[in-house]
């Protein structure tokens, strides 16, 4: 029976490839405008041919791993827009019908007779990954994207990926260069897709297991793990692309602008690449914090490992996420508001704003054994008070302006209110430290307070839209209660 399916799946492999075969794929130098669309229809028929046999039958089965190269080298290289989307939700399609990492519910009498375990993982380790490790052959940096040999990038090439993006120029009027920006942000996209669909699994496991390699083989430790990848670059580049990102869809709107337009700007304006690019780079701005957030569980499960002593030196050290952004933000304020609004997940945004406040704030004039490192377990409930002194507030506006001083306690603020709704199974326990076990009536008290301090320091400071955001939220609470 097993042989049978073989040599079925076998035959599919060979049917479907024949599609590609006949016009040569991977040929670049064509000249004729309608051997160019013959191409693309062939590669269109080639990934319809996929979907009917893997995805459109209840029994159908895996493509085989020259299938999924020849999808993944479509998405790669591909210059039509129809074959780049077709590919891209093609290959998220066949990860989630045929996930390389997953894993399977025990039933009450495996659960039973199993008291350490209520699931268990499953790795399928024959299957196609888009990521390749441990290749013999060094590649410099020039090189780190090529292809090798499975159509797979290595750890760098996907860091040249990042970084290729974090300079990315999407002003460019012409519609190849257009083309290109979107097929490399779906392809990011797709890669951390991939990355989330192998790490998440792992990281269930480990945490009821505590079996630290499940994670040691994860992709996205070895990426990390990797000598040719700069973690800290990698984070930097990461945090880049998802401002960027977001301050261009922020700027989407003014496609809606037409009437103003020339007809010539108009026609550029109204290309499908052009119309896609706002809604892909807003999923990619996504796909970066979710990139960050694994990053971080990743860590924290690090962590514990250590503390356990399941490490070994093999698994090196890095410097943690938090730290690199607050350092990125330190050093670029520009960068500072559309990281804020782009990166929504409370716990490690307030971790992050709370760890930014704090290098500002003043620390006691004496300072006793017991009262050693309190600024440093200051909360936001203490923080906002510290905002409320006039004599503090005049302080940290010498260190910080007071756009920054708003933008911070405004998000700080934002983050804490998401907090204080989650339930404390999800997770809130974990921020405790940083939310204080002041009531919500009283921190919308301060947050009042803390602005109309700001005011008073100059009677002419104008309070930003988000800021007012915040404050009507904060006395709308007040009022309810």
């Amino acid at each position: 029976m097993e042989g049978k399916r073989r040599k079925e799946t076998k035959g599919i492999e060979e049917n479907t490839l024949a599609i590609l075969d006949t016009s040569g794929f991977g040929k670049k130098e064509i000249s004729a405008a309608q051997h160019v669309q013959n191409l693309n229809d062939d590669r269109l028929a080639f990934l319809e041919a996929v979907r009917t046999s893997s995805i459109v039958p209840e029994n159908g089965s895996a493509p085989t791993s020259k299938m999924y190269q020849a999808i993944f080298l479509i998405l790669r290289e591909e210059s039509s827009l129809d074959s780049i989307m077709a590919s891209y939700q093609l290959l998220n399609d066949l990860d989630m019908r045929f996930p390389r990492v997953y894993i399977t519910e025990k039933t009450e009498n495996e659960s039973a007779s199993s008291v350490t375990s209520l699931f268990e993982l499953v790795v399928v380790e024959e299957a196609w990954s888009p990521f390749i490790f441990g290749v013999d052959c060094p590649f410099t940096e020039k090189d780190a994207s090529r292809e090798k040999p499975s159509g797979s990038l290595d750890s760098s090439g996907f860091h040249l990926l990042i970084k290729d993006l974090s300079e990315m120029d999407n002003e460019e009027s012409s519609e190849e260069s257009k083309t290109k920006l979107l097929r490399t942000m779906l392809l990011l996209q797709y890669l951390v897709h991939v990355l989330k669909g192998d790490f998440l699994p792992r990281n269930r496991a480990y945490k009821e297991k505590m079996n630290w390699s499940l994670l040691r083989e994860s992709f996205l430790n070895r990426i990390l793990g990797s000598r040719r990848v700069s973690g800290k670059a990698l984070i930097k580049d990461c945090i880049s692309v998802m401002c960027k990102c977001h301050v261009h869809c922020g700027t989407a709107d003014d496609l809606l602008c037409f009437k103003n337009s020339s007809k010539d700007k108009l026609e550029i304006c109204s290309s499908a690449t052009t119309i896609a690019l706002p809604e892909i780079e807003k999923c990619l701005c996504i796909a970066m914090q979710k990139l960050l957030l694994m990053i971080m569980d990743l860590d924290s499960s690090k962590e514990t490992a250590d503390m356990q002593g399941l490490t070994t030196r093999a698994d090196g050290v890095r410097i943690p996420v938090p730290e690199i952004i607050l350092d990125e933000l330190s050093y670029n304020r520009d960068m500072l508001s559309p990281f804020l609004q782009a990166f929504h997940e409370p716990r490690w945004k307030l971790e992050i704003v709370m760890q930014y406040i704090r290098k500002y704030v003043a620390k006691p004039s004496v300072r006793t054994r017991r009262s050693n490192g309190s600024t440093n377990d200051a909360t936001f409930p203490d923080i906002l008070k510290s905002f409320g002194d006039g004599s503090s507030t005049k302080s940290i506006l010498k260190k910080i302006s007071v756009e920054v001083a708003q933008l911070l306690l405004a998000h700080a603020f934002q983050a804490y209110l998401s907090l204080s709704l989650k339930d404390p199974s999800e997770g809130i326990n974990d921020s405790e430290k940083n939310v204080g076990d002041c009531s919500l009536v009283e921190v919308c008290k301060y947050m009042i307070t803390a602005f109309s301090s700001l005011k008073k320091t100059n009677e002419h400071i104008a309070i930003l839209p988000f800021g007012k955001e915040a404050l009507f939220t904060a006395a709308t609470i007040l009022s309810t209660k």
